[in-house]
């Protein structure tokens, strides 16, 4: 593709979508400390720790029930010593998401909170549907996220310069020059920096935007392999052992045994006689990929094989192990802290590359007119 035609793909494209680019970026960028910034605000969170064991997954099940109805119980979560159990109440149409923090070792109710109220709810819903209808939103977020990966391979090729003396200079900001040079300093130096990781934000963005995407990049991580939904396995029902003891207290109990200390295990409550008991358990509650998704059968405990890549850790293919870590990625939590700084920063960056952009249009177009 010629340069000038890349150059004018480059500035069209950026300038219909920069508004969009700006608000997924500055939205991001919000985002980034969300588990930092609610885990120093909002101290529900945290309960003293006790020698005596955690209430079981049906104690917490019944204390939750009892506070809150309306909603179904989707799980009971264990986040770890020294944290309040969570009981999770989700329902998708019409959509309600709920979670009853509950003092582990006595019961208290220490808050009840609505998931989708609250500042990082507001951010997260323009993150992702830009406060519109999600139907609406959803694929207007993907396709900007598609044309912003565009902008970034052809910024990339538009920053190399023709003449190799020069580059150098494009390594750098000069500040004591006019506003029209830094302005396009600061789009292109920033920006150039920038795109090594903006890059991997953006794909994994596009993986949740477009399932023909999705499946594309597994099918090349896995060498052709198509990347099966995920699908519950079912419980028999013809078959029981009597137990006495729930199978959510059960399965809860055998994970207990098999967890790191510190991990973090989650129950999902049956939501009929046929389904199974999903359970997880996450040795880096930091993180999510590594997390060791169980399933069992609620009337006879016999584990349940599944063939998606939300199932053991240690039986995961490569290609499994990359669409698990595409959230962690996305947001920096893959490379711990330092991980979620560089993410802030290079969303700040983003977020800024409209507004440079349009800059140096505005400037080059009074220019052409002096």
């Amino acid at each position: 593709m010629p340069r000038k035609v890349m150059r004018n793909v480059h500035l069209w494209l950026g300038l219909t979508s920069g508004l969009l680019v700006f608000v997924i970026a500055i939205t991001g960028c919000l985002y980034a400390f969300r588990e930092e910034i609610e885990n120093l605000t909002q101290p529900y969170r945290f309960v003293k720790p006790q020698s005596k064991r955690f209430l079981c997954p049906s104690e917490l099940k019944q204390i939750a029930t009892d506070s809150l109805s309306g909603l179904p119980l989707h799980s009971i979560h264990y986040p770890g010593t020294g944290r309040a159990a969570e009981a999770i109440f989700y329902r998708n149409e019409p959509e309600g998401y709920l979670k009853v923090f509950i003092h582990p070792y006595d019961g208290r109710i220490l808050k009840v909170k609505d998931m989708n109220r609250g500042f990082f709810a507001f951010v997260l819903d323009g993150h992702f549907y830009l406060w519109l209808p999600h139907e609406i939103g959803q694929p207007v977020v993907a396709s900007a996220t598609l044309i912003f990966t565009v902008l970034l391979i052809t910024g990339i090729i538009l920053w190399w310069p023709r003449n190799p003396n020069a580059v150098k200079q494009r390594f750098c900001i000069r500040w004591n020059t006019r506003w029209r040079r830094k302005a396009y300093d600061l789009h292109n130096v920033l920006g150039f920096y920038a795109s090594w990781i903006v890059i991997f934000m953006a794909l994994t963005g596009l993986v949740w935007g477009f399932e023909w995407f999705s499946k594309t990049v597994y099918a090349v991580a896995s060498g052709g392999r198509e990347m099966m939904p995920y699908q519950l396995p079912l419980s028999d029902t013809t078959r029981t052992t009597g137990a006495t003891i729930p199978a959510i207290d059960r399965v809860w109990e055998m994970l207990s045994q098999e967890a790191p200390q510190g991990a973090s295990i989650e129950v999902h409550i049956p939501e009929t006689n046929t389904a199974s008991v999903a359970a997880g358990i996450n040795p880096h509650p930091g993180t999510y990929w590594q997390t060791d998704y169980r399933y069992f059968d609620q009337h006879t405990l016999k584990e349940l094989p599944v063939n998606h890549i939300w199932g053991r850790i240690n039986e995961a293919s490569a290609a499994d192990k990359i669409m698990r870590m595409n959230y962690d990625i996305h947001v920096g939590a893959i490379g711990g802290l330092p991980g979620k700084f560089i993410a802030f920063f290079a969303s700040l960056i983003v977020a800024s590359l409209p507004i440079t952009g349009i800059l140096v249009w505005w400037g080059r177009k009074r220019k052409r007119k002096t």
